[in-house]
């Protein structure tokens, strides 16, 4: 593909913004602000998400988040049992039959079972390309969190889902996986290498193809949504061009067209279910592979608090615009203490992520799980030990499936 001469997606120039416009015409006498989502290549139309505006009566989830009975009593079993018992290591190949080989992701373990893969979800946190810690419940709150997207999100675009008969693990179908990971973004924001506050501050204004104008600020929302494609290199994610992806032969120019609109459509439909809930979906990532028929299929995870970033709708207009960093609901605020006491990237030992953090975290990814799936998250048993129950249910699951 070296000599593909016609601009798979020129640059587009996008805004910047704050919502809502400030001394202009009441939010009353404009009615609804409606943004449209970046429309690569001439796509069809994405229906925008709505901005919380100044005024508009939100749920309450601050007080919530920081000060609640339910937080109170998430914390406490943290503390009395959950911090002892992560899931940190599975070793499912030594334990369930029929597993012929084990790849350690980040987060992920993920096994070879013949014609599906198993991953299981470990409490594993990742950032910066390593391991920070491990979060009680995180890889629960994982897996569930996006087998709820999963399922709402099969009108968008398929899914690798077989079943999940673990509160940890999923089991997918196999499928050829794009070596491109998709981020899409609504804001400037963001505190590692590739993110965009990032790459921004230190004077890029092209990103991956999108040209950013001069005078904005950290957490200003951009004026349409925007893919910032990443792809591996060594141990690292690198910033990619929609043109370098066929040039590289990362992708085809159909497959890469057909992706950027399905990753868009899905933001913006995560952006609306958030709002709905309080909530504004920042940024995520998506993965996707090609099944056996040719047909795109989304895997891995979508729209948790590892692969995206919340904030809370009813305060980030004010806290904007008094210079403070928005309520979040992910792991930002984790990210951002590694920073100031280590150098992440760098150092070759990192300090142990402070309990009160880690506890924090995990009623963080506990909080957002239940704020968007309305639904109370359940305390696993600690009777039985997690790698053991695991590789009790895979091993049923996988003989129910010869």
């Amino acid at each position: 593909m070296g000599d593909f001469t016609v601009a798979l997606n020129p640059p587009k120039t996008f805004g910047a913004e704050i919502l809502p416009p400030v001394n202009r015409t009441s939010a009353a006498a404009r009615g609804p602000v409606t943004k449209v989502a970046f429309k690569p290549l001439g796509f069809r139309a994405i229906r925008a998400s709505v901005m919380p505006r100044e005024g508009q009566q939100q749920p309450s989830l601050g007080d919530s988040l920081v000060n609640s009975p339910r937080r109170n009593d998430v914390v406490d079993v943290i503390r009395r049992s959950a911090l002892s018992n992560c899931l940190s290591e599975t070793n499912l190949h030594n334990t369930v039959p029929g597993l012929v080989s084990k790849t350690r992701g980040k987060v992920r373990d993920i096994y070879d079972a013949g014609d599906y893969l198993v991953l299981v979800t470990t409490d594993r946190q990742s950032a910066f390309d390593r391991i920070l810690a491990s979060i009680p419940f995180k890889g629960q709150v994982l897996n569930e969190t996006s087998l709820w997207w999963f399922e709402r999100t099969k009108q968008i675009v398929s899914n690798a889902v077989v079943s999940a008969p673990d509160k940890n693990v999923t089991i997918a179908k196999k499928c050829s996986v794009f070596p491109v990971e998709f981020v899409a973004r609504g804001f400037v924001t963001g505190s590692t290498d590739t993110s965009l506050w990032t790459v921004y501050n230190k004077g890029a204004r092209n990103y991956c193809g999108n040209v950013l104008p001069d005078g904005m600020v950290k957490n200003q929302k951009l004026s349409e949504n925007i893919l910032t494609p990443t792809t591996k290199a060594a141990d690292h994610d690198v910033p990619v061009t929609p043109d370098e992806i066929i040039e590289r032969g990362l992708m085809t120019r159909a497959d890469y067209e057909e992706v950027s609109e399905k990753a868009l459509s899905l933001f913006e439909y995560g952006q609306q279910v958030a709002s709905e809930h309080g909530l504004i979906l920042v940024d995520t990532k998506y993965e996707f592979g090609k099944a056996n028929d040719g047909s795109i299929m989304l895997i891995d995870e979508v729209h948790t608090p590892d692969s995206s970033r919340y904030w809370i709708a009813n305060s980030y207009l004010e806290r904007f615009q008094n210079g403070l960093e928005p309520e979040n609901i992910d792991k930002e605020f984790l990210r951002l203490w590694f920073k100031s006491h280590c150098n992440p990237y760098e150092d070759e030992v990192l300090p142990d992520a402070p309990e009160d953090l880690v506890c924090e975290l995990s009623w963080r990814y506990i909080f957002l799980y239940e704020t968007i799936t309305k639904s109370k998250f359940e305390v696993p048993s600690t009777e039985e030990p997690i790698h053991d129950r695991i590789s009790r249910n895979v091993a049923s699951a996988l003989s129910s499936l010869k």
